[in-house]
């Protein structure tokens, strides 16, 4: 059964009270009491520079530095720049940007794998001297036919059995360039027959004929991530590892590998479940592909689960840090609805955004009875939740713009807004009824005429007769027209890449995850607003204005709406979500 709000908020506070009992952060106090006269804690987190970071990485990010902060450490960034065949410096530094906008910061413990690699390549030679590496002149393909299955041994190199010599100037040839990529790789001497794969003799070392985005061609040749990852741990003084569930297959290797090296004090490994995301994918290939198939406008795309796109639609770092503590650290996977992490951002913007008046679908009134120059300036509360954001001046005059759909001409029973002849309570101004409407050719309504009762200002009726119906409203004249963007889930399947396995996952592309509603009108004290700074559009949702505004014409994105109505609508069609 779909989680109503109240649900939802209730099982988060629970979730958030409990939180700090996770096992890594039991783990970690244990560890550090075992040590004489206290440890000091030292984590890391270590991205590749291959994408820009996503949902399920501010996770990682908020585990690592938090539990660096409680316990008085320090938390390292580096990057795992290995593979220069799908890195760039654009995604080093939006990395950078996104940790620091999240509210972290690393000090002066910014590394990088790049940085040891001259101590990489002698710890690979120190591995051929110990007879524990060999170069293989294998192909890729090769060496995975020879690899075996989880049922079946593999199969040695013809190459396994090279002299110490031979293996040392082929690897000085590598590294010099002497060969072409696929030619020959450095390969671990560990045991084809192991009931672990990752353990069957793997690749240490590889061709790459590819500048690299930091150390240029200084390289031939560049570490695997599973050599380069604990190692560069260890290098650091990193003492503990916290990596997703997939690399628990891998910590055999590194524990081989630090072992074999003579590390005594290797970091401690420890794996925990990372963040699935409804409708949404969190792969940094996939979204790449988005991103390069135009399916969005980029890694920013306010629909993408990128912390960009995230910061771009309008979530804060605090409520992505609320979400990423709330959710907790887990030992199995699972998938969090998407539900979740709205209500956290909704749960914040309560009670920091300020509240102003915009007209999305636009429909002309006018108050016949009032003062055809007069300008009012009318008092609004800039946030109910916050006395300390004060009020502004909102201009009122005899006509203003409504919500098309806050006008019916033949409403039903439980309709309490404007109708013929019925009074509802303009906000922060007066009470109006309806008088009579106008069409065009067409038949649609083109304005609705209203009388006001002058005793009312403020929208309080003196005679206390009972209004139940109170809509907001934009003068048109001090008006400012806007485009404004309504995003949905960007899938319309709760798991794009499960759901249908003969498919491509872009089947699943929900075709109405963003609507563009180019005539609305906007309070005046809106076009004041500057950088990166989330409004409630009363009764509409939350917004914040895009980038693509220009002086002429603002663009605001919808953050979320005030409530969780696309759940409510895909539950009554039968959709779980």
């Amino acid at each position: 059964m779909q989680e109503n709000k109240e649900e939802i908020k209730r099982k988060s506070q629970r979730e958030t009270t409990a939180s700090p009992n996770h096992f890594i952060r039991k783990l970690v106090s244990e560890d550090l009491k075992k040590v004489a006269q206290g440890g000091h804690l030292v984590t890391r987190f270590p991205p590749e520079p291959n994408g820009y970071l996503h949902i399920g990485h501010a996770k990682s990010i908020c585990l690592n530095f938090e539990l660096a902060r409680e316990f008085e450490g320090r938390c390292h960034m580096r990057f795992d720049d290995t593979n220069p065949s799908s890195e760039t410096a654009e995604y080093v530094s939006s990395i950078l940007e996104d940790v620091r906008w999240l509210g972290y910061d690393w000090g002066e413990h910014l590394y990088n794998a790049s940085d040891q690699f001259p101590p990489l390549y002698d710890l690979a030679i120190k591995l051929i001297q110990l007879e524990l590496a060999y170069v293989c002149d294998l192909s890729s393909e090769e060496i995975f036919q020879k690899r075996g299955t989880l049922t079946e041994p593999g199969e040695n190199s013809p190459y396994r059995d090279r002299s110490i010599e031979e293996n040392l100037t082929l690897f000085e040839q590598m590294k010099a360039g002497a060969f072409a990529p696929g030619k020959r790789v450095l390969r671990a001497k560990i045991d084809m027959a192991s009931s672990i794969l990752p353990m069957r003799d793997p690749i240490l070392y590889r061709i790459v004929d590819t500048p690299h985005h930091r150390t240029g061609r200084d390289w031939s040749i560049y570490p695997m991530y599973d050599f380069a990852h604990c190692l560069t741990d260890a290098l650091e003084g990193v003492t503990h590892s916290f990596c997703t569930l997939e690399f628990t297959d891998h910590r055999p290797l590194y524990d081989w590998l630090l072992e074999k090296l003579d590390f005594h004090d290797p970091p401690k490994q420890t794996e925990f479940a990372r963040l699935n995301l409804s409708h949404t994918v969190l792969s940094k290939r996939i979204l790449k592909q988005l991103v390069e198939r135009g399916h969005v406008s980029g890694w920013d795309d306010p629909r993408m689960p990128t912390i960009s796109g995230l910061r771009r639609r309008g979530y804060t770092p605090k409520s992505i840090r609320d979400f990423c503590e709330g959710i907790g650290v887990a030992k199995r996977d699972s998938t969090i609805q998407m539900a979740r992490l709205e209500f956290s951002v909704r749960e914040h913007l309560n009670s920091a955004a300020p509240r102003a008046m915009a007209v999305l679908n636009p429909l002309k009134v006018i108050i016949t009875n009032y003062p055809e120059a007069s300008v009012e300036k009318i008092t609004a509360i800039n946030n109910p939740e916050d006395e300390l954001q004060g009020t502004r001046e909102v201009p009122f005059t005899r006509e203003i713009w409504i919500e098309r759909e806050d006008f019916l001409e033949n409403p039903p029973k439980k309709f309490f807004r404007l109708a013929p002849g019925r009074e509802v309570r303009l906000r922060y101004a007066y009470l109006v009824t309806c008088q009579n409407v106008l069409k065009n050719a067409d038949g649609e309504i083109t304005e609705v005429h209203c009388t006001y009762d002058p005793e009312t200002r403020g929208g309080n009726a003196p005679d206390g007769r009972r209004v139940k119906g109170t809509i907001h409203w934009v003068s048109t004249s001090h008006a400012h027209d806007a485009e404004i963007r309504l995003f949905d889930v960007l899938f319309n399947v709760e798991d794009p890449m499960t759901s249908d396995p003969n498919s491509d996952f872009t089947a699943h592309l929900n075709p109405g995850s963003v609507e563009i509603l180019k005539q609305a009108k906007l309070e005046p004290s809106l076009m004041e607003s500057e950088g990166e700074q989330t409004f409630q559009f009363e009764r509409m949702g939350y917004f914040i204005k895009d980038r693509d505004s220009t002086a002429e014409r603002s663009v605001w994105n919808r953050t979320v709406t005030l409530r969780d109505t696309w759940a409510k609508t895909q539950t009554k069609a039968g959709r779980k979500i």
